[in-house]
């Protein structure tokens, strides 16, 4: 017991880490805090005004930055482990059977991932597993790949993965072929491997239009990726399908996939359970019902930005990427 709460602790730090860098790397990308360069930058209505002429080096300076997080290491049962740091949170079911995969850190740390993933034994990479479209969770995609893993992901991670985005400043062209998934699937997948079933479903557009969760019956274990951003504001992707609505349901889908053992991973920070995840949803509807109100009473964004309708809440969710103040901005735009 002591050791998985060491362990706990170590993640712990490093997603601390990693989000202080995460927002580090995007005010550096877009030269100004993100998400508050102008009173409108999310709102899907002008979502045009996010590909204004972003620098072409900001998503490799992003990697660079994201690279510097150690890879932490915390058993989630016999053959299942969560690895955490450089972009999110990834589990792998690993046994005589090979290796799945969920998520792949970003490409820059493929040499330290791999060593990681050989000290669980000789079986062979055999699938990876992509929760959502984001390139801190498909950027390795390509060296999976390469090491014979097929890629599995929902229908809408392929096609947003074969276009072009400018997000956050940074500029990302189609993935070539061989980073794209290998095998998609549109409402629910099912893997089997190592006495362990793993069960895929899509999460209707949440953080994107995107996501899925993984759930692994045996082990009890249920990885939500960034429908879950587990004790800070998330980010929610409204130029891919995101929304506030989107996201408290996808919290709600992940509730009712749950028990009180369950072991719910988020795409960002620490490991969590059931309480954590009803904490985070709560916290989401709240702020939601918050600025909905006062954006019906007429006010304006910048009013009630003025206003800091998360003060409250800001000593516990604060802490991450997402900024207060952005969050609000965020979640106005979205409603």
């Amino acid at each position: 017991m002591r050791d998985t709460h060491e362990a706990q602790a170590i993640t712990r730090r490093v997603w601390i880490r990693t989000s202080t860098m995460f927002a580090g790397g995007l005010a550096l990308a877009h030269g100004w805090p993100w998400l508050r360069a102008s009173a409108e930058a999310w709102a899907p209505s002008d979502l045009a005004l996010q590909s204004a002429a972003p620098p072409e080096d900001a998503a490799a300076r992003m990697r660079a930055q994201i690279a510097k997080s150690p890879i932490a290491t915390l058993a989630l049962g016999s053959n299942l482990t969560m690895l955490s740091g450089p972009g999110g949170n990834i589990v792998v079911l690993h046994g005589k059977d090979g290796k799945i995969v969920v998520d792949t850190f970003v490409q820059t740390v493929w040499p330290q991932l791999k060593n990681a993933l050989d000290g669980m034994g000789p079986g062979p990479l055999r699938t990876v597993i992509d929760t959502h479209w984001h390139f801190d969770h498909s950027d390795s995609n390509a060296n999976f790949r390469e090491a014979g893993a097929e890629v599995v992901a929902h229908d809408n991670t392929r096609t947003r993965m074969s276009q072009t985005h400018d997000l956050l400043g940074m500029h990302f062209e189609p993935s070539p072929p061989a980073a794209l998934p290998t095998r998609t699937f549109a409402a629910t997948d099912t893997l089997q491997a190592n006495g362990e079933s793993v069960e895929l479903g899509y999460i209707p557009p949440a953080h994107t239009d995107t996501d899925i969760y993984v759930r692994y019956a045996g082990g009890n274990v249920l990885h939500l990726g960034d429908v879950f951003f587990n004790g800070m504001y998330p980010f929610i992707d409204a130029t891919t399908g995101g929304s506030i609505n989107g996201m408290i349901a996808g919290a709600d889908k992940g509730l009712d996939l749950s028990d009180n053992q369950t072991k719910v991973v988020p795409g960002h920070g620490p490991l969590g359970d059931k309480a954590a995840l009803t904490r985070y949803r709560d916290m989401l509807v709240t702020v939601r019902d918050r600025v909905q109100r006062l954006k019906t009473s007429g006010r304006s964004l910048d009013e009630v930005v003025a206003q800091k309708p998360t003060a409250d809440l800001d000593a516990t969710w604060g802490k991450g990427s997402t900024r207060p103040e952005n969050f609000v901005t965020l979640v106005y735009n979205l409603l």
